[in-house]
């Protein structure tokens, strides 16, 4: 198990300030992420050419990888590093996001929705533990109701 690097204590503060806040964005963006092209369907049909029906797997390839990944975050975040695999997470994330907007054909849009996937399975989670690890039980409350409350407006918009 490699160990964490320790802030100075100079920093302790400006992490606490700032990590909900980027935990709370990842969250944002993955909820949003599981919703967004259900609408979006009809347009990206029309844009690959394709019939509406055929981008059941997009939709299903990003939902599959999430269940099959976010067992897994648990012992990736233990093995190689909670901030190192939740900066790893929305570096993939964000990499199948854009590879999905460029997207030419249906499979590989469904080659970056999985990766999207695989980046949003291991965002949730580790970014839980990243919040859990940093802040004290006692501020942990506030933490987590800055983290939550954004993931649970993304499907809203």
């Amino acid at each position: 198990m490699p160990s964490e690097e320790k802030p100075t204590p100079a920093s302790i503060e400006t992490i606490k300030r700032l990590l909900p806040w980027l935990v709370a964005l990842s969250f944002f963006m993955e909820s949003l992420d599981m919703t967004i092209l259900n609408t979006a369907v009809p347009t990206s049909a029309s844009a690959l050419g394709v019939a509406p029906l055929s981008l059941k797997s997009a939709l299903t390839s990003y939902t599959l990888s999430l269940a099959l990944f976010i067992p897994l975050s648990g012992w990736i975040a233990d093995r190689f590093g909670t901030r190192r695999v939740f900066s790893t997470a929305i570096g993939v994330f964000a990499l199948g996001s854009l590879l999905s907007g460029v997207s030419t054909s249906v499979h590989f849009l469904v080659a970056a929705r999985i990766l999207q996937g695989i980046g949003g399975a291991m965002m949730m989670p580790v970014g839980r533990i990243v919040i859990v690890r940093t802040f004290d039980k006692s501020e942990l409350i506030r933490a987590m109701s800055v983290v939550i409350i954004p993931g649970l407006i993304g499907p809203l918009i």
